[in-house]
């Protein structure tokens, strides 16, 4: 199976996020400059790539861990019962803290997320997403840093996945419905 053949077509190729990725790293490290406790959470599993790309590039000392929350399972459509499947590591009181997400939809996981998060004492708490659906949004979320926004297609690559696979693709692509319907 040569998992392209499942593309209906590139909606960002390779190149284009590649320059979004350094442009929002830029504007993080400048941002943060000076901060010297900035944590990145990523949001798994889905921004591992955004982030191990996205923390590269920053310019400024930065720490990180990694938090799984899931409201998909194997479906297209959030279930919109959210759960912590693996928490942080390291302590966020007191700490500036950055959420970086692959994509926001509903808004439902990251309300959740940022909601559980801030109960904790973080210092400050924004949020990084590469894509935003921006139409399908349920819960209206407050996004700090945002990659693209996209049109409401089921995307895939670059860390996104359905059902475990496509996520090693280097593009954002949209899969075709008859791999998913």
């Amino acid at each position: 199976m040569i998992l392209e053949e499942h593309v209906d077509h590139v909606l960002i190729d390779r190149e284009r996020v590649q320059t979004r990725v350094g442009e929002l790293a830029a504007e993080i490290s400048r941002d943060y400059a000076g901060v010297d406790d900035l944590l990145l959470v990523c949001v798994l599993k889905g921004a591992f790539m955004f982030l191990a790309d996205l923390s590269r590039r920053l310019t400024i000392p930065h720490a990180i861990d990694f938090m799984a929350v899931s409201s998909y399972g194997a479906s297209t459509e959030s279930s919109g019962i959210v759960r912590i499947i693996m928490d942080l590591e390291t302590s966020i009181l007191d700490r500036h803290v950055l959420v970086v997400e692959d994509i926001i939809d509903s808004g439902r996981t990251l309300d959740y997320t940022t909601r559980n998060l801030s109960t904790r004492g973080p210092a400050s708490l924004r949020i990084c997403t590469l894509l935003d659906k921006k139409e399908r949004r349920m819960i209206p979320i407050p996004v700090d840093y945002i990659g693209f926004e996209i049109p409401d297609e089921f995307v895939i690559g670059y860390g996104l996945d359905f059902v475990e696979l496509y996520r090693n693709l280097p593009f954002i692509g949209v899969l075709k419905p008859e791999f998913y319907e």
